[in-house]
């Protein structure tokens, strides 16, 4: 599943692990021979989304698949528009490459000598190079930098200014790891050695030249923008239309586009528009997988068609969390896929299958771990409401029984509803990987029904507890108290 893949990755290989499991269990596939609009259509089935836009590019000929609706309720049609999320990278680092060409900046170069502003707590810094952002290979790691505060900082600008205090969790260049800051950092330097902003910059330089006029894009993960309406939270296919999860997103999630638009991106990645935009060896460079880099090439990935087999396809995705993304192709037969939702899924898979329809290879089965994770907590809420209830209720029966006990031990029986409160206020953190109460706002938006648990169990656990100490002290009062005397009349 690559809901969560761009941003947390850890938890997104849990989830990978239990779709497997499910497809296997419920035997929920894509038809072996599906269409295009059967893939798109079995792809809505399983996750719920309320609106897709795709389509499949071979050769001169385009094929769009588009189906349901925006948050406005209005049908999804190849100009609807859609966050792209970290699709964004791969302009971010043609924008980089535009420069390249121009001799204002090489990938290269020391981020420092670009940015002389440019500090960090950590003596390696001055080794980060161009090519490390735009690979992931820089030594910046949410362990060190953590991407998630509330409220986010908004410009280049601002998120530069803020590593000053930050370390590297490895040597540039020797590591490998997803970190969004860099593409941040790759936008101050555009805005720098370019003399405009980054936004003015991708307008004029990069969508304007390759007909692109329905893309833009904004700093922020949330920004209104005009003609963009609310993407959805899909819980036990229910769609609700929701605001968009705050966050930074200037050079790394920012950019708003249709699917007119990202066709017209994906042919010019292709070489087959906008020649002359950019070098024939700048182009291949950003496609390129780059050293101690894994998988990332520069603003782009390297997979394969299918699960095993060597890669072969050049693609990337993008992830929110109202709005999941897909594009990838195949540089050996040319074929494209495309993929933009207004809700939560897997993009990838749908992008990947269309592609290897086109091309006769096998298809992969769909399935949606998030709907067995989804039901298992609905249920656990439900439990875990009934029996705290119940505690509540029966607070004051099991103080008169505690006192009357030989050995009543009220501290040691209050231990589980003690460790149910502090246990649920703790858990929606580690899963995203650190302890920090700010992630108690991510699991509300990604995972509503997980911030329900914990917050149901959170509540009247600790109203089950309060009512039990203090109804145990009301009892022992009882005891304590001397009995008054009867008045007798004269």
């Amino acid at each position: 599943m690559r809901f969560l893949h761009l941003r947390f990755p850890r938890v997104t290989s849990l989830f990978v692990l239990c779709g497997g499991l499910v497809a296997v269990l419920l035997g929920r596939t894509a038809p072996a021979h599906a269409t295009g609009g059967q893939l798109v259509d079995d792809y809505r089935s399983v996750y719920g989304t309320p609106g897709v836009a795709a389509a499949v590019i071979d050769g001169s000929s385009v094929e769009t698949i588009v189906r349901g609706r925006d948050g406005d309720g209005d049908a999804v049609t190849a100009r609807t528009r859609f966050r792209i999320a970290s699709m964004s990278k791969s302009m971010t680092a043609t924008a980089i490459m535009l420069l390249v060409d121009r001799g204002r900046v090489s990938l290269d170069d020391p981020v420092v000598k670009l940015l002389p502003d440019f500090r960090m707590a950590d003596p390696r810094f001055t080794g980060i190079t161009v090519r490390h952002i735009l690979s992931h290979t820089s030594g910046l790691s949410n362990d060190t930098n953590n991407e998630y505060v509330f409220p986010p900082l908004r410009t280049a600008r601002e998120i530069v200014a803020a590593l000053a205090d930050k370390t590297l969790a490895a040597a540039p260049g020797t590591h490998a790891e997803y970190h969004n800051t860099n593409f941040s950092i790759a936008a101050r330097i555009v805005e720098v050695m370019s003399g405009k902003s980054f936004d003015d910059f991708l307008h004029t330089e990069l969508f304007t030249p390759l007909g692109m006029t329905d893309t833009s894009s904004t700093l922020g993960c949330s920004d209104r923008a005009e003609g963009l309406s609310s993407g959805y939270e899909v819980v036990l296919g229910v769609a609700v239309a929701a605001p968009e999860m705050p966050g930074m997103c200037v050079g790394n999630g920012g950019v708003i586009s249709t699917l007119d638009d990202m066709v017209r991106w994906l042919r010019f990645n292709q070489g087959t528009l906008g020649a002359g935009l950019l070098s024939a060896g700048s182009l291949a460079e950003l496609h390129t997988v780059q050293p101690k880099a894994g998988d990332h090439a520069l603003g782009w990935q390297a997979r394969p068609v299918t699960a095993g087999a060597p890669p072969s396809l050049v693609g990337h995705g993008g992830t929110l969390a109202t709005w999941t993304g897909d594009m990838v192709f195949s540089p050996k037969t040319g074929v494209a896929a495309l993929v933009l939702t207004n809700g939560v899924g897997d993009p990838g898979l749908l992008s990947t299958n269309l592609l290897a329809e086109r091309i006769g290879a096998p298809v992969t089965p769909m399935s949606n771990p998030l709907t067995v994770v989804n039901a298992v907590l609905l249920g656990l809420t439900v439990g875990m409401a009934a029996l705290l209830v119940t505690a509540i209720v029966r607070a004051r029966r099991w103080a008169t029984r505690r006192r009357a006990a030989r050995r009543p031990l009220p501290a040691l029986r209050l231990v589980p509803l003690a460790l149910v409160t502090v246990l649920s206020v703790v858990l929606p953190m580690p899963i995203w990987g650190a302890f920090d109460v700010q992630y108690w706002i991510v699991t509300a938006w990604l995972m509503p029904l997980l911030a329900l648990f914990c917050l149901t169990c959170c509540v009247l656990g600790a109203v089950a507890l309060g009512r039990r100490v203090r109804c145990y002290r009301r009892a022992g009062q009882a005891i304590s108290a001397p009995a008054q005397p009867a008045m007798v009349d004269g």
